[in-house]
């Protein structure tokens, strides 16, 4: 599940106008300076599999082996059927446009098999950019983007609904898109340009809108997402100009939002899931319908209706999400629960137009050797949760496949389900630690997944997850610097929120205490250099902590800035620094972390996002990067810094093994020297920058961690928002 940057959304102005079209992909920000790597990088993910929600999977209907996954946050991708993997589509999506990377909806054109349609937007709230639609005539190797003048909401409640993105089953030229806040758009040129078109239902500032459209023969079906259970949901056009309520459709709780639909061209009937909200959270009642186009006769088929009760008299409440048809079946169909967690979500399979059904979980072996983590920290894989994403393959009738909020699931017998996800790297990631010994090269801190241990850099962790405790999300991760095979790691835990290990990261103890208030606010912690004692932080408002008995006991630290990132000096023990971002102070203390003072001021205030780095094997050798306000350097433990005047922003910073003849660690950076946005190497100290990634290779905000290879010169590791970690290495 991704939920990063998610928050309150805001009313939108406006409606969707021609739009400017532009040749991707493109470098986000001033014109180009810096001179890129002499021989480029390679990039590419370290492997998790998967670790976050897949919200729409669309195989093609007139290609065997051809199909197209979306993300909520993490982009798009193609399948690649002779090499058996995912290929990531819009990588090349860059810094300024961080919101493009959630998908809200994808399109193919059955007549024309290369023609593919990305509607992107992640957030509809004022902070986020508008939404734009990207065509590409060659399978999504190349793109053309059209920028629109409405949001969209890829990570929002509702973005597993869908498709809103439609190519028109009378002429391939035309397109439809159906947005949240702004009612119903039509292009007439292949997506090249959008106007807004009248739709029965009027668009409201905080409701979901239009959640589907689907082609039933000639005619087009609109959901609608703001019924209150007794108005109308579903609409339709039969002539591409008006549109009108569908006759006697399903009404009350169980049927207020349409989820999904699949029509059935030999029974020519249209089915619908539904749920009394849009998900993938939320829901707890639902049904399913199916529609007689020629007669106009409406059926329900709901295999298990929600509000009885589980083996253990919990309340199985849920909604239903995907749903799917045989193309080569006439009358044989998948449909999915959503949010149900008392009896845990199923897919339920019919032969006979949905009469009868069979649980396909009732019977399901799992095979999870290639993402281990998919066992949860040592518990059996479960079938599910937030499965909104189903597809049945229209060459294969027993291969089916469903999204999770953390991989995809296929099969190719109707038994046995294994991870489909090779390629798909989606997981929020907050740190990073490249480890200068030990089996690991990478150490790994995440939203919604915790920590792992990267132990190959090509294959899932095999150890899945850190345990005792498993964390959600991941807020802290350290390494002694002198002693590194002792870590500590903190986050959002039901056993506990902090752990140590010995050995580098492999095994974990949990601390034997810790404050009262990590079980509600757990934040970054650092270990010293020598891994003798800890500080923890809990948020803003909330004072930091400190332990000198491996997490047995905790004392206050009264003079600790609230809410502030602990540093640990790399060489000294007694050092730790951090820094006041209300004040534009920072801090130190010099016996061990017991108390802190102020040391230089007034470097920036107001803006928490900030990095303080402590460069390796040196003492007192600090950088703070502040954003676009630059980069600074402090020599002597903070009492002064110096702006480093090679470059204007920096987001985040790290270092890695020298270059050959080198006196000083390789220093990697997301910045900007003068002009664009992206990722830098200095061998010399900061005194020049080589840009190290390239258009094609962009991946939105990559702001958060980086971090060299200390045992590799030249090879760094980045932390994404949604494209999980990329590393890179000169070629």
């Amino acid at each position: 599940m991704s939920t990063y940057h998610l928050s309150r959304r805001s009313v939108l102005a406006g409606t969707a106008a021609v739009a400017a079209v532009v040749s991707l992909p493109s470098i986000q920000g001033r014109a180009a300076a810096a001179s890129p790597a002499k021989g480029g990088y390679r990039w590419r993910n370290a492997v998790q599999g998967g670790t976050g929600f897949i919200s729409g999977v669309l195989f093609h209907p007139s290609v065997r082996g051809l199909a197209y996954l979306r993300t909520d946050i993490g982009g798009a991708y193609r399948w690649d059927d002779h090499r058996d993997r995912w290929i990531p589509l819009t990588d090349h999506i860059g810094w300024d446009d961080w919101n493009l990377l959630g998908v809200e909806a994808m399109a193919v054109d059955p007549a024309h098999p290369d023609r593919v349609y990305l509607a992107l937007g992640t957030y509809t709230q004022s902070w986020a950019g508008n939404g734009a639609v990207l065509r590409s005539q060659d399978r999504g190797a190349t793109w053309q983007r059209t920028d629109l003048t409405v949001k969209l909401g890829a990570n929002e409640d509702g973005r597993g609904c869908g498709e809103r993105l439609l190519v028109d089953p009378r002429d391939s030229d035309t397109l439809w898109l159906g947005t949240r806040h702004d009612g119903l758009l039509r292009s007439t040129d292949r997506g090249a340009s959008w106007q807004a078109v009248s739709f029965p239902a009027a668009p409201s500032a905080t409701g979901q809108g239009i959640t589907l459209l689907v082609a039933a023969g000639r005619s087009v079906y609109a959901g609608w997402g703001d019924s209150d259970g007794t108005s109308a949901n579903l609409y339709r056009t039969a002539d591409g100009a008006t549109w009108e309520a569908v006759p006697g459709q399903p009404a009350g709780t169980a049927a207020r939002v349409p989820v999904r639909a699949a029509y059935d061209r030999h029974t020519r009937e249209l089915y619908v899931t539904y749920a009394n909200a849009p998900g993938p959270n939320g829901q707890s009642d639902g049904s399913v319908h199916k529609l007689r186009v020629s007669s106009g006769k409406w059926t329900e088929v709901t295999p298990v209706k929600p509000g009885g009760t589980t083996a253990d008299g919990s309340a199985d409440s849920f909604g239903y999400g995907g749903v799917a048809v045989d193309a080569r079946r006439p009358g044989t169909l998948v449909v999915s629960t959503n949010n149900r967690w008392a009896d845990i979500d199923t897919v339920f399979r019919s032969t006979d137009g949905g009469r009868t059904w069979t649980s396909l979980k009732d019977r399901a072996v799992f095979d999870v050797s290639e993402t281990p983590y998919l066992n949860w920290g040592g518990d059996e894989p479960k079938f599910g949760w937030w499965i909104q994403a189903l597809a049945l393959d229209p060459y294969d009738s027993r291969h089916v496949v469903y999204g999770t909020g953390a991989t995809l699931y296929g099969t190719r017998d109707l038994k046995h389900w294994a991870p489909q996800i090779r390629g798909v790297e989606e997981a929020s990631v907050r740190q990073l630690i490249s480890p200068p010994t030990g089996t690991a090269h990478l150490l790994s801190g995440s939203g919604d997944i915790g920590v792992m241990y990267h132990e190959r850099l090509t294959a899932s962790p095999s150890r899945g997850m850190a345990s005792n405790p498993v964390f959600g999300t991941a807020t802290g991760l350290s390494l002694a610097a002198a002693k590194p095979s002792y870590v500590v790691r903190a986050g959002w835990g039901d056993h506990g929120n902090g752990a140590w290990s010995d050995d580098g990261g492999k095994t974990w103890t949990p601390f034997e205490a810790q404050p009262d208030v990590a079980r509600t606010a757990p934040g970054p912690i650092a270990t010293n250099a020598d891994g003798s004692v800890l500080l923890w932080s809990f948020g803003t408002g909330n004072p930091g902590y400190r332990s000198g008995d491996n997490g047995a006991g905790w004392s206050e630290v009264t003079s600790f800035p609230k809410g502030a990132t602990p540093v640990a000096d790399p060489v000294d023990p007694t050092r730790f620094y951090a820094f006041d971002t209300t004040t534009g102070t920072l801090h130190a203390s010099t016996d061990s972390g017991k108390t802190f003072t102020a040391r230089a001021t007034g470097l920036t205030s107001g803006d928490t996002e900030f990095q303080l780095v402590a460069a390796p094997g040196r003492s007192g050798d600090l950088w703070l990067s502040l954003k676009w306000n630059g980069l600074y350097r402090s020599t002597d433990g903070g009492a002064t810094f110096s702006k480093v005047a090679s470059c204007w922003a920096s987001y985040t910073l790290g270092f890695g093994k020298a270059a050959e003849g080198a006196a000083y660690p390789a220093v990697y950076m997301v910045g900007s020297t003068e002009t664009v946005t992206g990722v830098y190497r200095s061998d010399d100290e900061a005194k020049t920058w080589t840009r190290i990634n390239d258009d094609r290779h962009q991946w939105g905000w990559i702001g958060a961690a980086i971090a060299g290879d200390p045992r590799v010169h030249g090879r760094v590791y980045i932390a994404t928002n949604g494209r999980g970690v990329q590393y890179g290495e000169p070629v």
